[in-house]
């Protein structure tokens, strides 16, 4: 990816965020969608010092494609959506998902809760020809007013059970009644069980379990879809 074939905007924030960190451009293909992803290339220099494992939030986890985001992305997809069906996409990241998604025919909204990670994910939705895209903040916790979705996805979200009560809030509201959620989760994370049992109350859930290959272990993720009860 040359990053001067870039459009005047998306390049001038390219420039600006490789002023302050080493970032490099990564290709990847998903089914027919391929997409351009920059992401950080030296994650030393963000940390800058910090230790990680003394303080797990200093670690940029959205920097990353994790397996479950390609799961879900592979299934979005192979999907034939309706003309003008909406999908927002929390937790969006580096907006893999999101993007794949919109390549394949969704009106996609992608979100994360800060600046600086929606500007990479401008820069993305550009590097891969995608322009039919919305980028807004999103904060879980304190979620601003948003319309009503068709889908709503997330992949690797339900990592801490602070974020159980606030996420399901906002399945409530953002949710269209006849809508659908997907989450796509690693089935090693133990926090899917206890947040399934609390979304069981207004929500019918639905899992598949999913194999990623790879070269050294295979990865299972689950698959879920979660609709509102009537």
């Amino acid at each position: 990816m040359d990053p001067q074939t870039l459009p005047a905007e998306a390049l001038a924030l390219y420039n600006e965020i490789r002023e302050q960190h080493r970032v490099v451009f990564e290709p990847l293909t998903v089914r027919d969608h391929r997409l351009n992803l920059l992401r950080y290339s030296d994650l030393e220099q963000v940390l800058d010092g910090r230790d990680p494992l003394k303080n797990p939030d200093a670690f940029p986890l959205w920097n990353r494609v994790w397996e479950a985001a390609l799961v879900l992305a592979s299934y979005l997809a192979g999907q034939q959506p309706a003309l003008g069906t909406t999908l927002l996409d929390i937790g969006a990241g580096l907006g893999a998902t999101g993007l794949v998604a919109a390549a394949a025919g969704y009106d996609v909204t992608l979100t994360d809760y800060e600046e600086h990670i929606l500007n990479f994910q401008r820069v993305n939705a550009a590097a891969s020809g995608i322009e039919q895209v919305d980028i807004r903040l999103l904060d879980w916790m304190k979620p601003p007013e948003l319309p009503a979705y068709d889908v709503i996805i997330g992949a690797e979200i339900i990592y801490k059970e602070e974020f159980f009560e606030p996420l399901l809030a906002l399945f409530r509201k953002t949710l269209k009644q006849d809508g659908t959620i997907y989450l796509a989760h690693d089935e090693r994370r133990q926090s899917i069980k206890p947040f399934f049992a609390l979304a069981e109350t207004d929500f019918t859930i639905a899992v598949s379990r999913r194999r990623l290959k790879s070269l050294e272990n295979d990865t299972f993720i689950l698959l879920a879809r979660l609709m509102k009860k009537k």
